[in-house]
């Protein structure tokens, strides 16, 4: 009898570790779901939007005609903005400190008229040094007195305007043909004032072309005829 009932135990024991667990599916459900919601998420539109970056489905849902709307009342705005800005500038007028008047620089050549101009440069030659030094490059004008009718020679440099050769065109100066050019002029005068007090020179001017040294040379010589007269 007890042999039976150990015999029962034994084959009762056997049966339940033979019998496979069954798991029931509310329990795997509730597994599969945890373990979802502990896995790491990707990252959002939020989260780039914090770092600068846009939201795709946002940017595919603008439209260019909310941009367009947008910039054209921006554009209005400013220039409303800019006109009232010119409207509310005020006229602001300075009085100067000192006032300066106007000073009238003489020339004197107030007087006279100008019957020839051309452009050239003139050479002084310089005895002690026995060389031909440059004296400037500028406008050779003849100008004419309105009350004695007296030609006299003028020019002045370039820039700034100094005197380089002031003289009457008197009747015996000879002008000499220049040695290896055909665009120049050799004569000596008794009384220029270039530099203030009368001065005996030997001087060369130079023309662009022979064209208008010989131009030069017929307003020269008739320059002398009116002073013959006068």
């Amino acid at each position: 009898m007890v042999q039976e009932q150990h015999d029962t135990a034994m084959s009762a024991d056997e049966a339940s570790k033979s019998t496979p667990t069954s798991t029931t599916p509310t329990s795997t459900t509730t597994a599969a779901a945890a373990t979802a919601a502990a896995a790491p998420k990707p990252p959002t539109s939020n989260v780039f939007s914090m770092f600068g970056g846009a939201s795709t489905k946002k940017d595919a849902d603008k439209k260019p005609e909310d941009d367009e709307a947008k910039s054209g009342e921006s554009e209005q705005d400013k220039k409303q903005e800019e006109e009232a800005a010119d409207e509310e500038e005020p006229d602001v007028h300075f009085e100067p400190l000192v006032k300066l008047e106007k000073v009238e620089v003489k020339t004197n050549e107030e007087n006279e008229d100008v019957i020839f101009k051309i452009r050239a440069k003139l050479f002084k030659f310089h005895p002690d040094a026995k060389e031909w030094k440059e004296r400037g490059t500028g406008d050779v004008k003849f100008l004419k007195h309105k009350e004695t009718n007296k030609v006299r020679l003028l020019m002045r440099r370039d820039k700034t305007l100094k005197v380089c050769a002031n003289h009457i065109i008197a009747p015996e100066y000879v002008l000499k043909p220049n040695v290896g050019s055909d665009r120049s002029w050799v004569y000596s005068v008794t009384a220029d004032v270039s530099e203030g007090a009368p001065e005996a020179q030997t001087l060369a001017i130079r023309f662009g072309n022979k064209e208008n040294a010989e131009k030069f040379k017929q307003e020269f010589e008739a320059a002398q005829e009116v002073n013959k007269k006068n």
